[in-house]
């Protein structure tokens, strides 16, 4: 606006004014949707009321999940909150004509970032010339933040899905068995199953708040499948050690090397378990092939399933023994527990091991934290009055 052959510019504002909501974004994703092919964003939160997975906490129950809402592309997942600022943020409308005019625009161009008061009335706007016009206040903006311990995919999953336990896999083998139900699906409905399968998976990962990416990966780690009545089903962990278990078994039979890539088909029809579950269990195993993940993907598997909490700790000499025992034959010098995740398992007394649940190493993780920050401010303060004493002792 040209404002050379004026004296002063008019400041004026609508009435009411606008719902603007300022947000402020990283680099990377600034970059993402300025390049060529921009990514679709989705704004997620968490799904109320979630159902909540069995938790076997040694401590007191987590809280209820805060109300929170995440913007997500497929790879990434942003945290949305809001900043307040002592300094309020104007979006001006300027005039952009000369003096010698007084223009007039329409509701309808103006219909993003101006009042609609007059449009209602079906007149115009008129806006004067050398003018500037603040048509929303923002008090606050918005702005995308990633935190440190990430989003725990894996939690927010687990509560929308069915658990899968003992119960539900003897109603199964009942029913039948995997053969009749699977060689049905095979013949007449397969491609329809197929969509079925991808919508429920669809839909669950509508519902966790984290890109897609990290639900796919939580959905793998959790063994997670679809039944054939169309529900999500998470599998316990004494089931996915027993699938594990009857991998081994037919393998040995079978004289299939596991070593070595093989056909699923060919170790399924033995193990009486929907089709889904084997497949999620083997390819959870073999995601990475890699025999020291699987070794150790069974170990923890193991120990969640007989030892959930210190009060159910197994002696280590039986645990050892057991865990050699799911192993293929020349794998079992394998177990060993230097092979667990550190953060996974401890030791309740000089004997005995129990597993670790993911909410009791967050807890910890938090507590280690708190405990550093003190540690580190004692020591501070120590160095202080040690260098205080220090000084007067030199001045002496």
């Amino acid at each position: 606006m040209s404002t050379q052959s004026a004296q002063s510019i008019l400041f004026t504002h609508t009435a009411p004014q606008q719902s603007f909501r300022l947000l402020e974004l990283p680099p990377d994703l600034a970059d993402l949707l300025a390049s060529e092919n921009p990514p679709t964003l989705h704004i997620k939160s968490p799904s109320q009321p979630t159902a909540q997975a069995p938790s076997h906490s040694t401590t007191d129950p987590a809280p209820q999940t805060p109300e929170y809402i995440n913007l997500c592309t497929l790879t990434q997942t942003y945290r949305i909150r809001q900043v307040q600022s002592s300094n309020s943020l104007h979006v001006l409308l300027p005039s952009n004509t000369s003096p010698t005019s007084t223009p007039k625009i329409q509701p309808s161009d103006l219909a993003a970032v101006t009042s609609t008061a007059g449009a209602e009335e079906g007149g115009d706007i008129p806006i004067p010339p050398e003018t500037l016009t603040t048509i929303a206040k923002c008090g606050s903006t918005l702005e995308l933040h990633t935190p440190s311990e990430g989003f725990h995919a894996v939690a927010l999953l687990s509560g929308l899905l069915g658990v899968f336990g003992d119960e539900q896999l003897d109603g199964f083998s009942a029913r039948g068995g995997a053969g009749e139900e699977e060689e049905e699906e095979e013949e007449e409905e397969e491609e329809e199953a197929k969509e079925m399968r991808e919508k429920v998976v669809e839909g669950v990962f509508c519902d966790v708040p984290v890109s897609r990416r990290e639900c796919a990966r939580a959905w793998g780690d959790v063994c997670a499948f679809v039944g054939a009545e169309g529900r999500a089903w998470m599998p316990t962990a004494r089931v996915r050690i027993g699938v594990w278990k009857a991998v081994v078994e037919g393998a040995v039979l079978q004289g299939v090397d596991m070593g070595r890539q093989f056909l699923v088909g060919d170790l399924w029809e033995e193990a009486g378990v929907p089709r889904g579950l084997f497949e999620a269990v083997v390819g959870r195993v073999w995601a990475s092939v890699e025999k020291d993940e699987c070794v150790r993907w069974v170990g923890e598997t193991y120990l969640e399933a007989v030892a959930p909490t210190a009060n159910s700790a197994v002696g280590r000499s039986e645990f050892l023994n057991a865990w050699k025992d799911h192993l293929p034959e020349g794998w079992r010098g394998e177990a060993a527990l230097a092979k667990l995740t550190e953060d996974k398992y401890r030791f309740p007394d000089p004997t005995t091991i129990c597993f670790v649940n993911e909410e009791d190493r967050q807890k910890l993780k938090k507590n280690l934290s708190a405990d550093a920050s003190a540690s580190t401010a004692a020591k501070k303060t120590r160095n202080w009055h040690e260098l205080f004493k220090n000084q007067k002792r030199q001045k002496r």
